[in-house]
């Protein structure tokens, strides 16, 4: 029940009465029992600067972006994380001493999925900083306040999850959700590879290869998550020379350099997917209402190995024609409802101060709101 003392959080965006934000949100605020809501609000382009202002003076305690304001908010606000400032996208807000501070958890929100106990490894990096205060420089190996303890602060030997179990999925010996069956595969006591280790397994992310569907936004989100994970080749493959010239060049000269980076033409794609051990699609192509298209071709999809991972951003049709034959060649699926979910997770974890959110309640919450089950 919102009362005189229930403190705002939201999501912007124009138009933004599409978002799927405030049903996850508000049933892991339900769930914690904490006196917050979430709303959506439209805002117009014009009027970004009026609003953020309008939040200060109600004390809105922080919000989620959409678009078209992700890259627009960047120069108003007061510090802009080094993630965010690689992407160059904002999608989470959060208030300071010293204003509106930006930040972007897509990335951890790819990565949790590849992440998650008991399929972490003890040598993957920790996750990514947000604002840190003073110079907005700093590597992906940093360790990310506002997660290590305090109000916002604290040393670098308390940097806590959100990967390393709790809201990320359990315990070691459960197999998380989406993993445990339907168009997963295989029962609780069959976790699928490519997380049991093996050739595909991700002990060693630094032997693998990557291939990245698109060069827009999302895939720069991706492209960050695989340089966090230090697989040892990153290809990104577009339709335009000049777009993937600039996109190359914009890692070159990035807060956070991504030196094993190529970019290629569509149509080296086969030849590429025959090396992927993950291939992802950033590209909008099969989403609803587009359900029966797939960004890649059959012929090209049965050169992906088996054991191979294949991720698709898109959510909605779940699972989307590009998951269902992969699935069929032997890949192991992971769809984009499970990188919103953790995307939200890791936005509510700094709103609220907390190293745990429920995550199983935000994606059971998603999942009833797109009906299913």
């Amino acid at each position: 029940m919102i009362k005189g003392t229930t403190k705002l959080l939201g999501v912007i965006g124009y138009p933004i009465a599409h978002s799927l934000s405030p049903a996850m949100h508000n049933a892991a605020i339900s769930h914690l029992g904490v006196d917050f809501v979430y709303l959506p609000f439209p805002v117009k382009p014009e009027d970004l600067k009026a609003a953020l202002a309008g939040f200060a003076a109600i004390d809105l305690r922080g919000f989620s972006i959409t678009i078209p304001h992700k890259q627009a908010i960047l120069p108003l606000l007061a510090e802009v994380s080094p993630i965010a400032r690689a992407i160059g996208a904002v999608n989470t807000v959060y208030r300071t001493d010293k204003g509106w501070c930006g930040t972007n958890t897509d990335v951890e929100g790819f990565l949790a999925p590849l992440r998650t106990p008991p399929y972490q490894k003890p040598n993957l990096p920790p996750p990514t900083p947000p604002c840190q205060g003073g110079e907005q420089e700093g590597t992906l190996e940093s360790c990310p306040p506002p997660y290590q303890g305090g109000a916002r602060g604290g040393s670098e030997e308390s940097c806590p999850p959100p990967y390393q179990g709790g809201a990320r999925g359990g315990s070691e010996e459960s197999c998380p959700p989406p993993y445990q069956g339907g168009a997963r595969g295989g029962s609780e006591e069959s976790c699928p590879p490519p997380y049991q280790g093996g050739a595909r397994g991700a002990s060693d992310w630094s032997q693998k290869v990557a291939v990245i569907l698109g060069n827009g936004g999302a895939a720069r989100a991706v492209v960050a998550g695989c340089a966090q994970l230090g697989f040892a080749e990153i290809h990104v493959v577009g339709r335009s020379a000049p777009n993937l010239a600039e996109f190359q060049q914009s890692w070159v000269n990035s807060p956070m350099p991504v030196q094993n980076l190529q970019v290629h033409s569509w149509d080296n794609l086969s030849m590429l997917i025959s090396q992927a051990d993950l291939l992802v699609n950033t590209t909008p192509v099969g989403m609803h209402p587009h359900g029966e298209k797939s960004p890649v071709a059959a012929a090209a999809l049965d050169r992906i190995s088996a054991g191979a991972i294949v991720y698709d951003l898109i959510y909605t049709p779940n699972p989307t024609q590009f998951l269902k034959d992969a699935q069929l060649r032997g890949a192991i699926p992971i769809d984009g409802l499970e990188m919103l979910v953790q995307q939200g997770a890791a936005a509510l974890k700094i709103w609220l101060d907390t190293e745990s959110v429920p995550v199983d309640v935000m994606r059971q919450a998603l999942r009833q709101h797109l009906g299913l089950g």
